[in-house]
């Protein structure tokens, strides 16, 4: 069976590296064909675990705004006879619409949404066409020359990314992260439902809001009262109550069992919240604390700026880089996203 995934194209390299961890975490045996930039296929997926892992593709990934299964591969030449050749009773629920994605590929989206429409009810009964809020969704996506039908079984959930934005959580502090971009950052540590994942800089809990949504503990601190309280008010707001907050510098924290994962975004410059030093010498102190509160082998994702040379700083504490990728902020930042593990 098959999956074929409709990405983010915002950024060249993190959505299908996403993907790569989400898959490696969850033990979902497939093979990846990338067909074009936000287009992806996922081969050979087993029978037997094929619709717990569709959902569960649904509930972690960031980058990707649709899974959907393949029914059928198509042409346009062959798309009324492969469309009445489905059994559409064992995959539609009482109401339809027919929509079309297109990469590199020029055929007329409304005419073929009618007449698709038009096929599946030749071939149903007791199923009608709604174009809003509408059961059951066919997704044709049109690339080259290749139509795939498909099914949208599990959705998304894109409205979060948009709802819990930093300015709309109860507790704002500026230079929050975008929700996308931390629940990339937390599917990179390859952390698991139910294991444990930790961010000692904190700020407003986007990572640990993140984390929480796909079955993670979490547990923040920052050395700020203010960012440890209002971290919480939003992990309360977002619905999530498997979790921990500390008023404590990062050079204290101590678990009382370790945890399984670390994604963080230390603050930039000097300031109260780095306790008046710089970013290098903060990632610095961080990797020489971080030690006692994670398991072996546990995985670290850190944001830094481009201005500090972190890779020398991984080297000199003993920390190997296993993935890195940047992200152009604006005209004076660029963010460098980096995988890290002990040697």
């Amino acid at each position: 069976m098959e999956l074929i995934l409709i990405q983010s194209q915002e950024h060249d390299k993190l959505p299908i590296a996403e993907l790569k961890a989400v898959l490696e975490t969850e033990n979902i045996d497939t093979s990846i064909n990338k067909l074009c930039s936000g287009l992806v296929i996922l081969e050979d997926l087993k029978n037997d675990d094929f619709d717990k892992n569709y959902l569960r593709l649904t509930e972690r990934l960031g980058y990707t705004h649709e899974v959907n299964q393949i029914i059928k591969k198509s042409s346009l030449e062959n798309l009324e006879h492969d469309v009445k050749s489905i059994p559409w009773s064992e995959y539609l629920e009482d109401t339809f619409v027919v929509r079309i994605k297109k990469f590199h590929s020029e055929l007329d989206t409304v005419k073929i949404e009618r007449d698709v429409g038009g096929y599946i009810l030749e071939k149903t009964s007791d199923i009608k066409v709604k174009l809003r809020d509408s059961k059951s969704l066919v997704r044709l996506i049109s690339f080259e020359d290749t139509i795939y039908i498909c099914i949208q079984k599990y959705y998304l959930n894109k409205k979060h990314f948009e709802e819990i934005k930093p300015h709309k959580r109860p507790f704002f502090h500026p230079g929050g992260m975008s929700p996308k971009l931390a629940r990339c950052m937390v599917n990179l540590s390859r952390v698991k439902k139910g294991e444990t994942l930790l961010d000692p800089f904190c700020g407003t809990g986007g990572m640990l809001i993140e984390a929480g949504l796909i079955g993670v503990h979490v547990i923040g601190s920052d050395i700020n009262w203010k960012m440890k309280n209002g971290s919480a008010v939003n992990l309360d707001h977002a619905g999530i109550s498997d979790y921990e907050t500390y008023k404590i510098d990062f050079h204290q924290l101590k678990l009382p069992e370790p945890a399984n994962a670390v994604v963080t975004d230390p603050p930039y410059g000097i300031s109260t919240t780095t306790g008046g030093v710089n970013s290098g010498e903060v990632i610095c102190d961080f990797l020489d604390s971080i030690q006692k509160s994670i398991v072996d082998g546990a995985l670290i994702v850190l944001a830094s700026p481009h201005y500090v040379d972190v890779n020398s700083i991984f080297r000199s504490k003993g920390f190997v880089l296993k993935e890195q990728y940047f992200i152009k902020m604006h005209r004076s930042l660029t963010r460098v996203i980096s995988v890290i593990c002990r040697e």
